[in-house]
């Protein structure tokens, strides 16, 4: 097959990145009583208890950060000190240090708090050297797959794309939006319900429309785990194969 020549949009899409708003809930309530301890109160606790104490408050941590990243779901810190640390709280910089250590010399996997605001921590990847990209290979996972072609588009639209111009892209993949789908279900459901709660994607309203409107931009999640370059390379290879979202590469 001859190899087409490509171009896309290069431009840096940072600029039209916006947060989406979030209004206060219960757990944000939950976390304002919690006060992060300073040294000395960090210490103070730790003489209070054995070091197999501490090691088995890590080592739970460390099983519900794994659990929930199972299904990539962002953890909060009220939701770890309530659940989890509990009585644990006055050491919680400790043990959030001990953890993330641990994930990295064990799992190869890095703690980020991905926003300081609402204190929301996810694993990534630590493994991959970033001056020895690897190959792009077909996705695994056929959600996977699904997620590259909407980052993909998004990214080539410069960062911000309205989501009819996404469900017109997929329907073209023979994935319609409006259908159930043997593979991902009900796909309007996973796109801006489940991607968005793993933080890959951001679905944000557009003022003013009417009817009402929506846009998709990449999300914290995305920005930190996937390679722009990867995705490109990804959609070039889409573009050389028949439309259709299926076995080989999703």
């Amino acid at each position: 097959m001859t190899q087409r020549k490509r171009s896309f949009g290069s431009q840096s899409f940072s600029q039209n990145r916006r947060q989406p708003s979030s209004s206060g809930t219960q757990e944000d309530n939950e976390d304002s009583t919690f006060t992060q301890p300073s040294t000395s109160q960090v210490q103070r606790g730790l003489e209070k208890l054995t070091p197999a104490q501490v090691d088995q408050k890590t080592s739970e941590v460390i099983q519900y950060f794994l659990v929930k990243d199972q299904k990539k779901v962002p953890v909060r810190r009220a939701d770890l000190v309530k659940h989890v640390v509990k009585d644990y709280r006055n050491i919680y910089p400790e043990i959030i240090k001990r953890a993330a250590r641990t994930f990295e010399q064990v799992f190869g996997l890095k703690l980020v708090e991905i926003d300081p605001k609402n204190h929301t921590y996810i694993l990534i990847n630590n493994l991959e050297a970033a001056d020895k990209p690897s190959p792009v290979e077909c996705p695994a996972n056929p959600k996977l797959g699904l997620l590259f072609v909407i980052l993909g588009v998004t990214f080539m639209k410069g960062g911000v794309v309205r989501e009819n111009v996404i469900w017109n892209t997929l329907k073209k993949l023979r994935v319609d939006s409006g259908e159930k789908h043997e593979e991902f279900g009900d796909v309007k459901r996973l796109v801006t319900e489940e991607f968005v709660r793993q933080r890959y994607l951001e679905y944000v309203r557009i003022p003013h429309t009417e009817p009402m409107e929506h846009e998709f931009r990449w999300g914290q999640r995305a920005d930190m785990e996937v390679s722009k370059a990867k995705i490109l390379e990804f959609m070039g290879q889409l573009h050389e194969q028949e439309p259709q979202i299926g076995r080989c590469w999703l």
